[in-house]
């Protein structure tokens, strides 16, 4: 049964554009022809296009057509939470139909779960799942790893807690389902696991290579292992979700089309992000191999896909017949989409229409060992003389920032060669509570925590201020002090008993405040921390105050030590030009747009981005080898090097070594140098 056919008109337009777009700014015939668009079809976008907002708009547009008169919605999936809340920010207030029954608008988890895990999950077992998290899941994991399965020789336990650990498979592994038989299969590539040691890896002694029984008692005890966790405890990670989903719709194909008559319009934006057994369910779904009835459009940039899990970088996003493209970016000026081009896959024309009258040329700031730390001051300084020229605004609307592909903190070429001082997993700082009972409190009902990971953190928080305040030390810190993840390192090789016994009481203390239950896990914790401080030899004294004051401060203080580290941000501050540069890897970035860019080369896999892809800087197409082994790296880098190039609204520049500049090949494409490294010579 087709759905009835609706009609966006040239007239339908306007409106969107008032609501969406500032100044009495209009879309332009590429994004008009997008939003006008429902047919099952594919938009590919360069970055800058503005896509999302044409999206927006016909949603927008949409929404005056709800509710449909066959009782069906729209299901519109973004990747991330941020995503769907930036979607319900900009068009809630006009579209509240849309945010309400039939129709659905979330990530595809959300999708996943409410949908068809959940469900199937409720029939077959009679209680709904617990939770549905990765990280709950890796706590619960840790507690069961300890347990001794019957049937089980001793030998087989230590085979399979052994490939346990070896793998570090505790979520990385999951069901599946072939040929009608319940296997398991490695979550990032999807293929069976085959018990083999990695290369590399040394082996005890006294683990032989497995036998084949041995192979099928370790499988054994794996199925048994992730069963309890996820029946008897209710408790599943994210890629759970998606057996459960591929289980209901074999067990009951009506499944499908039931989904199929409920959403008569199916949009995914960002669709690059997505993963293999996302994209498989999704099709199945509403695709249907061309047979669904729901029109189901896919959007985003292919050459922009460096989140997704498929470790050997094949393309999962296989495009329809009918792709629509869209080339013009309002982001990038003609200048920037020339140097952006050649870094697609394959090589993708993109039209600058950042019509800046005086558009900046990229930049090459050329550096040597003495004079890397030259480089983000040189960068500040070629921000502040193109604000001084006024080719770069003084009120500009996105940041500045530098970025690399590489952090740098394993030793390889990266970010911290730039700037040693940049913290790797810095976040936020920490609120510092004035005791422990404001600490669980805020937790759950400050409203600066909502999971149950976030919880977890505050939990482990308010220990790591009880062992500073009680002067306890870590000796392999250079801060002195224990972090959570040192601390937990601790217990466990240094008290293994207590460490089990600690890692259930965070399980239940997380559970019992999501439940509101914040008084009794005070109480708790208050009678558990002697015991956490006997582990140190100390017993509660200097902290006595934090843990028993029963005040409930409903406002937080930031501690001395939080305040001093405010300004350790990963900010990169210029005094000479009062230039401020945020630091971050390319990841960080994605989907960001900023006045200016510096993109760092690092090293990834033992080379450099200058090296693996000088014909790109060139302005020529890339040239694959016969061989796609050969190649993967060069994508990944092609991908990255696309991603962090077109960023900027205004400058793009990028940091090479001096052994691996050639001037002939990088000033074909317009390139400007800047030779930091002739000052120091």
């Amino acid at each position: 049964m087709q759905h009835p056919k609706l009609k966006i008109n040239n007239e339908d337009i306007p409106y969107a554009q008032y609501v969406l777009l500032d100044n009495g700014g209009v879309f332009d015939d590429d994004r008009k022809t997008f939003i006008k668009n429902l047919d099952t079809i594919d938009i590919q976008a360069v970055p800058g296009s503005g896509k999302t907002t044409a999206l927006l708009a016909k949603l927008l547009i949409l929404e005056r057509h709800l509710p449909f008169e066959d009782g069906s919605g729209i299901l519109v999936i973004s990747h991330t939470n941020a995503a769907v809340d930036e979607i319900k920010n900009r068009i809630g207030q006009y579209c509240p139909k849309l945010f309400a029954y039939p129709n659905f608008v979330g990530t595809i988890q959300a999708f996943t779960d409410t949908f068809l895990a959940i469900p199937y999950y409720s029939q077959k077992y009679g209680k709904r799942p617990w939770r549905i998290d990765d990280e709950i899941y890796r706590e619960k994991a840790g507690i069961f790893a300890t347990k001794i399965f019957n049937g089980f020789s001793q030998q087989d336990q230590k085979n399979a807690k052994y490939y346990l650990h070896l793998k570090g498979i505790v979520n990385q592994y999951r069901f599946d389902i072939q040929n009608n038989k319940l296997i398991l299969i490695d979550s990032l590539n999807g293929k069976l696991l085959d018990f083999i040691k990695p290369k590399g890896r040394t082996r005890p002694q006294n683990y032989l290579d497995f036998t084949s029984e041995e192979k099928g008692n370790i499988k054994k005890w794996l199925m048994i292992f992730k069963q309890q966790i996820m029946i008897d405890d209710g408790v599943l990670d994210y890629d759970d979700a998606y057996f459960l989903a591929k289980c209901y719709l074999l067990r009951y194909p009506k499944i499908k089309k039931l989904l199929q008559k409920r959403f008569r319009y199916i949009f995914v934006d960002e669709m690059q992000d997505i993963d293999s057994h996302q994209y498989n369910l999704l099709e199945k779904i509403f695709f249907n191999d061309g047979n669904s009835p729901s029109i189901y459009q896919r959007i985003g940039d292919k050459n922009q896909a460096i989140f997704s899990r498929d470790v050997k970088l094949e393309e999962i996003w296989k495009d329809r017949d009918k792709v629509l493209h869209i080339f013009g970016s309002r982001r990038l000026t003609s200048e920037t989409a020339k140097v952006v081009e050649p870094f697609g896959m394959p090589r993708v024309q993109i039209e600058g229409r950042n019509l800046q009258e005086k558009a900046l040329p990229p930049h090459l700031i050329v550096f040597d060992d003495n004079s890397i730390i030259d480089v983000l001051p040189k960068y500040c300084k070629l921000i502040k003389n193109y604000m001084d020229e006024g080719k770069i605004p003084k009120d500009c609307n996105h940041p500045f920032k530098a970025i690399a592909w590489r952090k740098g903190d394993d030793g390889k070429f990266g970010l911290k060669n730039y700037l040693p001082e940049y913290e790797p997993n810095i976040s936020k700082s920490k609120i510092d509570y004035p005791n422990l009972k404001s600490n669980l409190f805020f937790a759950k009902n400050g409203g600066h925590q909502n999971s149950l990971v976030d919880i977890r953190k505050n939990i482990l928080n308010a220990f790591l201020k009880v062992l500073r305040l009680e002067q306890i030390k870590n000796p392999d810190s250079k801060t002195g002090y224990y972090s959570i993840e040192s601390l937990q390192k601790y217990l466990k090789e240094k008290q293994a008993d207590f460490y089990d016994v600690f890692q259930l009481q965070i399980f239940h203390w997380c559970r019992n405040i999501y439940l509101e239950k914040t008084e009794d896990v005070f109480i708790s914790i208050k009678q558990f921390i002697p015991q956490l401080l006997n582990c140190f030899d100390k017993k509660l004294e200097k902290s006595n105050n934090f843990v028993n004051d029963e005040n409930l401060r409903e406002t937080p203080e930031l501690s001395d030590k939080s305040k001093k580290s405010v300004k350790k941000d990963n900010i990169y501050r210029c005094d000479k030009t009062g230039i401020e540069v945020e630091i971050g890897t390319v990841h960080s970035v994605k989907g960001q747009t900023h006045t200016a860019t510096l993109y760092m080369e690092s090293n990834y896999q033992g080379d450099f981005e200058s090296n693996r892809l000088k014909i790109c800087f060139e302005g020529k197409d890339h040239n694959f080898s016969k061989n796609p082994k050969n190649d993967v790296h060069k994508k990944e880098s092609l991908r990255m090097v696309y991603v962090g190039f077109s960023r900027p609204t205004h400058l793009l520049c990028f940091a090479v070594h001096k052994d691996r500049y050639d001037k002939d090949i990088f000033k074909k494409n317009g390139w400007i140098e800047e030779l930091i490294y002739d000052v120091r010579n």
